[in-house]
Formats: structure tokens, C-alpha cells, sequence
């Protein structure tokens, strides 16, 4: 039997859990996290949203700290160099990065974090924190995918095939997280996220 660890990398036993969300383009991540962020009915602990770094320029109405954390590319690199991010990546010309204190900082006032981010970032970050809480929504089939990438009326064909062709890649990684959702119904999606935060806070090694 493996026996947990009493520090979590950078984090004493206890308090907040972070937990790293993914899934395909058009799965629901999005309105299933709004829903559990809605109100704290059927959780344990305070709950947040990541607020991810960034070096693009603030859009109308973005709120420095809410939206993101807005940072020069100066900034951001020495921030980099510093260890200062979990995980970060260039995305179309932008980098976009984790802050590691700020995820710390809420952790240890026992909040629980929820960082929604790429497969690749996922693993990125459960290297970091090896008590991070990887959890992966799936869709019921990759007909039904399809189906909501369509009803979006965002992407062309050529975006639409990309897009399922980065589900399939996704969906083949899914081995490597703890948790898997199927979104085949909002509010039960969200029950189920809600299931594992308690859960989380009731394994023996956080007590």
C-alpha cells in the first residue's frame, strides 16, 4: 500500500482541493462549471475558478484579476523563470499560464480551486501537485459532439474536423485522470462534480 504524503508539493495536508478540469470543444465544461459555481448548495468548501495569466491585451470589459491576470511578456517571462506558473503554453501568439501562488494561496484558506485547462496542461500541473484531482468530461458519443460543435454555428467544416479529431486524441488520455463525467445531462454533470469535491474531502489523507 502506498502511504500519501503530509506536504502535497508546495502545500501542507489539508485544506483547499485543486481540481483540473478537461474535456473536448463543445462537451459542456463551461455551463457545468457556471452551474457548480452558481451557489455553494451541496459543497463542503468554497469553491473558485481559476484566474489564468495572460499576456494578450484586456478585451472590453475584462476586469484585470477577474477575468485574467493580464501581465507583459516581460512579466510574464520572468515569472517563468521563476517557477512562478504550474503549467503555461503560447496559444496563437499569447502565453497563458497557471499561477502557482495564487492557486496556493486559496488552497491554503480552504478553497477549492478549479482550473479548466488542455489534456497536455493537465498532466503538466499533476506533476507539480501530485494531489491534484484530474477530471476528464466526455460526451456520450462522438456523434452527439458533433452534434453540439454544429448547433454552435462557430466553427466551418475544416474547424469542425479538427475539433473532433482533438476529441479523440483527448478521449484516448482519459486513462490518465482520476475522474471521467459523462455530459449526457447538465444538472446531472454538475451533481457529479459536486459528488467529488465531498468525496475528495473525505479521503483519509486529507483529514
Amino acid at each position: 500500500m502506498t502511504l500519501q504524503p503530509e506536504t502535497v508539493g508546495d502545500r501542507p495536508q489539508g485544506g483547499g482541493l485543486l481540481i483540473v478540469v478537461s474535456g473536448p470543444s463543445a462537451v459542456g465544461k463551461d455551463t457545468i462549471l457556471d452551474l457548480v459555481l452558481a451557489s455553494r448548495e451541496g459543497l463542503v468548501h468554497e469553491v473558485v475558478r481559476c484566474v489564468t495569466v495572460t499576456t494578450r491585451e484586456p478585451r472590453a470589459g475584462e476586469v484585470d484579476g477577474v477575468a485574467y491576470h493580464f501581465l507583459s511578456v516581460v512579466e510574464f517571462q520572468r515569472k517563468a523563470q521563476e517557477d512562478g506558473f504550474l503549467e503555461y503554453a503560447n496559444v496563437f501568439g499569447n502565453w497563458y499560464g497557471t499561477p502557482r501562488d495564487w492557486v496556493n494561496q486559496q488552497r491554503e484558506r480552504s478553497v477549492d480551486v478549479i482550473l479548466k485547462i488542455d489534456v497536455q496542461g493537465a498532466l503538466a500541473v499533476k506533476t507539480k501537485v501530485p494531489d491534484a484531482v484530474l477530471l476528464f468530461f466526455r460526451p456520450p458519443s462522438l456523434t452527439e459532439l458533433e452534434r453540439r460543435l454544429r448547433a454552435r454555428n462557430t466553427e466551418n467544416e475544416e474547424q469542425i474536423a479538427r475539433r473532433l479529431l482533438d476529441a479523440r486524441n483527448e478521449l484516448a488520455q482519459v486513462a490518465r485522470y482520476d475522474y471521467c463525467v459523462v455530459n449526457n445531462e447538465i444538472d446531472q454533470a454538475a451533481d457529479d462534480l459536486r459528488a467529488i469535491l465531498r468525496a475528495e474531502h473525505n479521503r483519509t489523507y486529507r483529514q
